[in-house]
């Protein structure tokens, strides 16, 4: 069987080192993941339609505030709900009308656990013939 199609996941944070430990929980959850590396100026989010859901940081060492990348996110990925990763105890007010959940860092099983919610895991398999 080949595994093909998978959905694309959308992380978004200013730390190298943490984009690639979510990176590895989301592929091993099932999903395709998508970094986006958040520098001083913003960032440059990938020209993917098919972002299925969003994981985003809330503090970012940037002159945009993570409530800024969420609403360009919107924009460009309507359809896919944002899940903001924190190490903040409650969901920051001026974000809340982004996000479509909150899980604080350190907590993986959350994470996955709200991943799988929002964006169930659909993988099409073929069967290879010889």
């Amino acid at each position: 069987m080949v595994q093909s199609d998978r959905q694309k996941v959308l992380i978004v944070d200013d730390d190298p080192s943490q984009l690639e430990i979510y990176a590895l929980l989301v592929e091993q959850a099932g999903y395709a993941s998508v970094p986006a590396l958040v520098k001083f100026a913003g960032a440059e989010f990938p020209q993917v339609d098919d972002i299925g859901l969003i994981i985003l940081d809330y503090r970012l060492t940037s002159s945009k505030t993570s409530s800024e990348l969420a609403l360009e996110m919107r924009s460009l990925y309507p359809a896919a709900p944002i899940i903001l990763l924190s190490d903040v105890w409650n969901l920051p007010t001026e974000i809340a009308p982004y996000v479509a959940d909150f899980v604080r860092k350190g907590e993986p099983a959350k994470l996955l656990g709200t991943l799988s919610r929002l964006l169930p895991v659909h993988c099409e398999t073929k069967l290879e013939t010889d």
